[in-house]
């Protein structure tokens, strides 16, 4: 169980109401609600050949492995629509984030958008600053434009539903040893698209009146 320490109990309440009335929005195309994580992936190879298969045996695989750096995973998931677009990069610094949110902004299934709901983890590189770090203020501009951010609260990253989907990818994809970026991004892009091809929404159940009776305990008590 996390711990957050009482004085902030009232921001954490604070944003995680505004998370819950966020995913409390019927579907809209013209305002989609997009939730993003990140995950970094070690990446390593065999030390030595693996021995072929024979009938009737299990697969023998040596313990050593030769370290071949990491990589980075990008989780953007739409919830209500089924849809997700997995990226991997070599880094995750405020300009990486920057660069994965131009692209999600200009996403052609987004052409005609109002404005996306991005829901975030509270991370310092998540926020409009990094889009200046990495675009003239005009394209900064034009993007910020395009987005509303909801951060989830300190402690609280089990609120952003990009989290289990994320989950789920690492299960499947990286379960055995990754060599290489190249290899990381092909699994990723077979995942994508095979759960976008099935829709595979999130079902999420927790509601703000959910967590006023779970949480209580978080709530402050007002004196009369």
């Amino acid at each position: 169980m996390w711990c957050i320490p009482p004085e902030q109990d009232a921001a954490f309440v604070a944003a995680m109401e505004r998370v819950l009335a966020v995913y409390r929005r019927p579907y809209d195309p013209r305002f989609p609600v997009v939730n993003m994580d990140e995950q970094p992936v070690q990446l390593v190879s065999e030390s030595r050949r693996k021995l072929p298969t024979r009938p009737g045996d299990t697969q023998k695989i040596d313990y050593e492995y030769v370290r071949e750096g990491s990589c980075n995973i990008w989780m953007f998931v739409e919830p209500l629509a089924g849809w997700r677009s997995v990226r991997v990069t070599s880094s995750k610094k405020a300009i990486d984030w920057a660069h994965q949110v131009k692209r999600l902004v200009d996403e052609p299934r987004y052409a005609q958008a109002e404005r996306i709901t991005l829901v975030c983890d509270n991370l310092n590189t998540h926020t409009f600053g990094s889009l200046y770090q990495a675009f003239d203020a005009e394209e900064a501009y034009r993007l910020m434009s395009r987005l509303e951010l909801v951060h989830t609260p300190k402690h609280g990253s089990w609120l952003n539903m990009a989290e289990p989907e994320l989950s789920v990818l690492t299960r499947q994809c990286f379960a055995d040893r990754v060599a290489s970026q190249t290899e990381a991004a092909n699994r990723c892009d077979a995942w994508q698209k095979d759960r976008n091809k099935r829709q595979k929404g999130i079902d999420w159940q927790f509601t703000n009146e959910k967590a006023r009776v779970k949480l209580k305990r978080l709530y402050p008590k007002i004196e009369m």
